[in-house]
């Protein structure tokens, strides 16, 4: 375990804006794919992926579906109000973030298409709890009213083919305001050549918070606290992460967000189980030094500078190889974040 100290300024690099991609690659599996390890570099395409995996091994993949979180209306004053949905807790009652010139007060009200109507109820730390009325429910005002909510560092409006390039070809399960990036290079080609390969698939839900885009912070990262993010682990999945390891295969999560699940799941695991099943919250904050009870091996895009996701990755594969890793893809043009291209890690 390691037992230095870190800054936040260890997790840092410089990076070219141009480097940053502001739409996808022309086809899923058409990114490119780099393979960092200790004895060098190996610059490959996402669709070389099933010769990189073993007959045995186990893909697990977050099927949370991206929801057109993003909202605007204006107040009873006449000011106008940006909402973004964080999370829907019953069918009219939500919290979101607020961008407004003056935040609405409890009581205020926020008015919407479609003559929906928002009711500011309360502050909860960054969040503001709303209740809806003039409309079935908030998922219904997202899909016919909402935005798709690119990230912050997309400079175009999101359009019909973000809609459809913004979310995994899995996705079913409707809650995020953020896509699992990594899971966005793959298409059924792909997932019928890994098959053949035998490696299986299961799948588990979390729903990427606006949290994830949220800068440390503070220079101590041990001060930094995380957002909480909604996450839930089929019966299924969890039966075929403990076969897997049973028979020595390897556990590969696609993206950040399913390890954090994974390992989240593992921390609370009772006896006899390898995760555990079902629901949950989940603050966890993986950093140098952490212990990897499920994942072996990780597909990820590249992450913003002094990020949180820097640092997992970072406690996944080795401080000193991601950095060397990170400045390889800088020298050699990849494409950085959502649209970008991807990395295969190993457990360090």
């Amino acid at each position: 375990m390691s037992t230095r100290r870190y800054t936040i300024e260890d997790f840092d690099f410089a990076l070219p804006a141009e480097l940053i991609a502001q739409f996808p690659a022309a086809e899923r599996a058409g990114s490119r794919l780099l393979v960092p390890a200790a004895d060098g570099m190996r610059d490959l395409a996402f669709r070389d992926l099933p010769q990189l995996l073993s007959p045995g091994d186990l893909l697990v993949v977050n099927q949370t579906r991206v929801v057109k979180a993003r909202l605007f209306g204006t107040k009873d004053t006449g000011g106008k109000v940006e909402l973004l949905i964080e999370r829907v807790l019953e069918p009219r009652l939500a919290l979101a973030h607020i961008r407004a010139s003056h935040a609405p007060r409890p009581g205020a009200r926020i008015h919407l298409a479609g003559g929906a109507v928002a009711e500011v109820v309360e502050k909860r730390d960054a969040l503001t709890l709303l209740r809806l009325a003039g409309t079935a429910s908030v998922f219904d005002l997202m899909e016919a009213h909402g935005a798709l909510p690119l990230p912050p560092y997309i400079a175009h409006p999101a359009t019909a083919d973000d809609e459809a390039r913004y979310q995994t070809v899995y996705a079913s399960t409707p809650g995020a305001v953020a896509a699992p990036t990594a899971g966005l290079h793959f298409d059924a080609a792909l997932f019928a050549a890994l098959a053949e390969r035998g490696i299986a698939r299961a799948a588990l839900t979390l729903h990427v918070g606006a949290g994830t885009f949220q800068p440390v912070r503070v220079t101590d990262i041990a001060a930094h606290v995380m957002h909480s993010e909604w996450y839930e682990i089929p019966e299924a999945t969890a039966a075929a992460i403990e076969a897997t390891r049973a028979a020595g295969g390897r556990i590969v999560a696609v993206g950040t967000t399913t390890l954090r699940a994974l390992e989240a799941a593992a921390a609370r695991a009772g006896p006899g189980e390898l995760v555990a099943r079902g629901a949950d919250e989940t603050r966890i904050f993986i950093t140098p030094g952490f212990t990897f009870r499920v994942v072996d091996r990780l597909i990820t895009n590249f992450h913003l500078p002094k990020s949180t996701l820097m640092m997992l990755v970072s406690a996944f594969a080795g401080h000193d190889l991601i950095r060397s890793a990170y400045a390889h893809a800088v020298r050699a043009r990849y494409r950085f974040f959502s649209y970008g291209d991807a990395m295969l890690l190993a457990r360090a």
